[in-house]
């Protein structure tokens, strides 16, 4: 089994107002191709280990792996460049810039990694909206499009760079019951078709009941 991510005795400590324990002693690991929802009630310190397990927050003790290579310790630039090229996120807003157009949008990422030719990046751009069904919207604003396509923008945008990973915070938080199912079908298809390991916190047990595996959190700690 590839492992993409692993978690190794993770403990996170907020210093204020007084010394709290956020997440205890946090282990596991994620397979390329594994579907995984986290779950746990507010404050359980789900989206505290997302931000963790994404590189955003370097404040922790424990080691964390990439592709099996440990990554804890390694300088802000470094980190920055593992998330961009290994790392795709999808929140629950969609944070597109309404003023671009669609595949300007989905384009960005492998921009701002700069390691392919524009015309290059566009080309992946078509690609990935083509997988998600949305290349009729590729010359449209980001503004002038539907909710439920909005996150599957958001969704190609995570895949520009062919990410080992793509994280997700609530990524169905805010859309109806159609276009959660819309989504969760979209990274099922990604996690069987192009073998894509994906990190999903959710509230929503319909999606995680279908998913590969379940972590659920309570208290800062993993109890399945």
């Amino acid at each position: 089994m590839n492992t993409v991510l692993e978690a190794k005795h993770i403990n996170k400590y907020f210093k204020k107002p007084v010394l709290f324990h956020v997440l205890k002693d946090i282990n596991f690991k994620i397979n390329r191709g594994e579907f995984t929802s986290i779950m746990g009630k507010s404050g359980c310190g789900k989206s505290t280990l997302l931000y963790i397990l994404s590189t955003m927050d370097t404040d922790y003790e424990g080691q964390l792996f990439l592709n099996n290579q440990l990554i804890t310790g390694d300088k802000r630039d470094q980190l920055s460049y593992l998330r961009n090229k290994h790392i795709g996120f999808v929140f629950q807003f969609h944070y597109l810039l309404s003023e671009f157009s669609v595949l300007e949008n989905v384009m960005l990422p492998a921009k701002k990694l700069g390691e392919k030719s524009l015309k290059e990046i566009e080309h992946d751009g078509i690609q990935k909206l083509k997988i998600l069904n949305i290349e009729h919207l590729a010359k449209k604003r980001a503004s002038q499009i539907s909710g439920g396509e909005k996150q599957r923008v958001a969704i190609a945008r995570a895949l520009i760079n062919s990410p080992s990973i793509i994280m997700g915070d609530e990524p169905t938080g805010n859309l109806d019951s159609h276009n959660s199912d819309n989504v969760f079908r979209i990274f099922k298809q990604l996690s069987e078709e192009q073998n894509l390991s994906l990190l999903i916190v959710t509230h929503d047990e319909d999606f995680a009941k279908r998913t590969d595996r379940i972590i659920t959190m309570e208290d800062g700690r993993i109890i399945s």
